[in-house]
C-alpha cells in the first residue's frame, strides 16, 4: 500500500500527525492517546499497515 494512501486513511478516522522523526512520522489517535510510528517508505507492506491501524484503533484499509 502506498504511504500516502495509509496517511489519508488514518486522517479520515481523525488520527493526526503528532511529530516528525528522522526516519518515521509519529501519528496519534486523540481519542485513545496512542502514538504509532509510520515509516518513511513509499510502499508500506499490507501486514504493517494492518498492524498500524489496529494499534491506532482504526478499521483496516481496504487495500491491505
Amino acid at each position: 500500500m502506498k504511504r500516502r494512501d495509509l496517511l489519508r486513511h488514518l486522517a479520515a478516522y481523525r488520527c493526526r500527525l503528532d511529530r516528525e522523526g528522522s526516519a518515521h512520522s509519529l501519528w496519534k489517535n486523540p481519542e485513545t492517546g496512542v502514538l504509532e510510528a509510520i515509516p518513511r517508505h513509499a510502499e508500506i507492506g499490507k501486514h504493517l499497515a494492518r498492524k498500524i491501524c489496529r494499534r491506532l484503533s482504526v478499521p483496516e484499509p481496504r487495500g491491505a
